[in-house]
C-alpha cells in the first residue's frame, strides 16, 4: 500500500521557478515508478513526468521537457517536480501518482496523492 500527499503548489508569475512535493509512505516505495500529471479545468489529465528506481530512468511530457525536473530521494520516501520558466499554460491541479511499471497513461496508475493547485499568471 502507497499513500501520497503532494505540497508546494501556489500562484507564481511566468518564469518563475516552483517545486511541488509528494511524499509517501509505504515500505515498497523505493521499488515503484512515481509520476507527476497535471490537469487543467475542461481538460484531460496529462502526462508531466516519471521516475523510476535507477537514477538514469526519467521521462517528461513534451510541453515540460527542459524546464521541469523530476527527483526522488528514497531515503526521504520524497518525489519532487522542479519546475522552471513556469507558462501560464502550466496552470493545473497536479498530481504524484505512483505504480510497478512505468506507464504515461494516467488510468494505469494505482495510488494517487489529493493534488496540488499551481497557478501561473502572464
Amino acid at each position: 500500500q502507497v499513500q501520497l500527499v503532494e505540497s508546494g503548489g501556489g500562484l507564481v508569475q511566468a518564469g518563475d521557478s516552483l517545486r511541488l512535493s509528494c511524499a509517501a509512505s509505504g515500505r515498497t516505495f523505493s521499488t515503484y515508478v512515481m509520476g507527476w500529471f497535471r490537469q487543467a479545468p475542461g481538460k484531460e489529465r496529462e502526462f508531466v513526468a516519471a521516475r523510476g528506481w535507477s537514477a538514469t530512468s526519467a521521462f517528461y511530457g513534451d510541453s515540460v521537457k527542459g524546464r521541469f525536473t523530476i527527483s526522488r530521494d528514497n531515503a526521504r520516501i520524497t518525489v519532487y517536480l522542479q519546475m522552471n520558466s513556469l507558462k501560464p499554460e502550466d496552470t493545473a491541479v497536479y498530481y504524484c501518482a505512483a505504480r510497478a511499471l512505468y506507464s504515461r497513461d494516467w488510468r494505469e496508475y494505482d495510488y494517487w496523492g489529493q493534488g496540488t493547485q499551481v497557478t501561473v499568471s502572464s
